[in-house]
């Protein structure tokens, strides 16, 4: 079995090196505005097969590793059963499907292809940043408000990952208002290697069908937000751009651990320039672990059992990240 893991981490590893270096070959072609490549000519830098279905309209990448779904004119795509939203559709042109290369930059290959750390820096801290607070309430469903919720999830991640011998701090350890500039610069302040800002979703219509879980993490610069609502006008590069490989490599496996682990409806990774993101100094993402205006989810999001679960997850999910990336 050891002997079956080396081979396959050797694999990833020839594959990764052989992949990154047929990246920079392949032919651009310029489509709205945007950079595309041939996804059959990065399927192939890939060693992947790839088969079309539903009419053409979908198409498979697979390899003994990976399996990618894309559908023609869509954002949305499937990383190993998990979703994820790209920044541009994929397209067809005359028989052959196209995606952008800042999407194989910053959402595929950080997923298929982790970056690793600098050799023996690992990870040690985790600041989790409980939305709202204080003044803020967050989302209320009736007398329940989303700053009391997230700070018991908050507690119960801390509890977990300080098991596994992680060192966690919280941006706020009780009912109090907290900035949100502050928030990302108390991870800074603590030299805290990873920053994950806890949140429950509500949606005002429609609330007894919009229910799951989704985590973002910053919009690489010059691409679309999944989430725009609250985009700065100058939607440029921010600080936390520099971490846009980590950024969705961790927002990746926080969502895969909560699909998997919990059966929830997978909205799926997105992006956002949310304020605690833009400067964050570490890797951080933003976690939506459910929809408070759900009749069904809430009750499950106010139980203190299902809690547990649901932060069981996301440390698994932080924790799936740091054997990745720790070399």
């Amino acid at each position: 079995m050891k002997l079956a893991a080396a081979a396959l981490v050797l694999l990833t590893g020839l594959l990764t090196a052989y992949a990154q270096s047929a990246f920079g070959k392949l032919e651009l072609t310029r489509l709205f505005g945007t950079d595309y490549v041939l996804l059959t000519d990065w399927a192939r830098a890939c060693h992947c097969q790839v088969l079309w279905s539903r009419g053409n309209e979908e198409v498979q990448l697979t390899n003994p590793w990976s399996r990618l779904v894309f559908t023609v004119d869509s954002q949305k795509t499937t990383i190993n059963g998990v979703v994820v939203h790209l920044s541009a559709p994929v397209a067809a042109r005359h028989g052959a499907l196209f995606i952008s290369l800042l999407d194989l930059q910053t959402a595929l290959h950080p997923v298929l292809f982790p970056p690793k750390n600098t050799v023996r820096v690992p990870i040690l801290s985790v600041c989790l940043d409980p939305g709202h607070g204080g003044k803020d309430p967050g989302n209320q469903e009736g007398r329940r408000k989303e700053k009391e919720y997230t700070l018991l999830l908050a507690r119960e991640v801390r509890e977990v990952l300080t098991d596994a011998g992680l060192m966690v701090t919280l941006t706020r350890n009780g009912d109090s208002f907290v900035p949100l500039p502050d928030r990302p610069e108390i991870a800074g302040r603590q030299e805290a290697d990873l920053f994950v800002s806890l949140h429950f979703n509500a949606s005002l219509a429609e609330k007894n069908q919009v229910q799951g879980a989704e985590v973002y993490c910053l919009t690489p610069a010059g691409a679309n937000s999944t989430h725009a609502r609250g985009d700065p006008a100058d939607a440029g590069a921010f600080a936390g751009n520099k971490f846009d490989s980590k950024n969705m490599l961790l927002a990746y496996q926080i969502q895969k651990a909560m699909v998997r682990n919990l059966a929830v409806e997978d909205r799926g990774v997105k992006r956002a320039r949310f304020a605690v993101l833009r400067n964050a100094p570490v890797p951080a993402v933003l976690v939506e672990a459910g929809f408070m205006s759900h009749p069904a989810e809430s009750k499950k999001i106010f139980s203190a059992d299902y809690r547990r679960q649901l932060a069981q997850a996301v440390a698994d999910g932080i924790l799936a990240y740091k054997r990745l990336v720790e070399r």
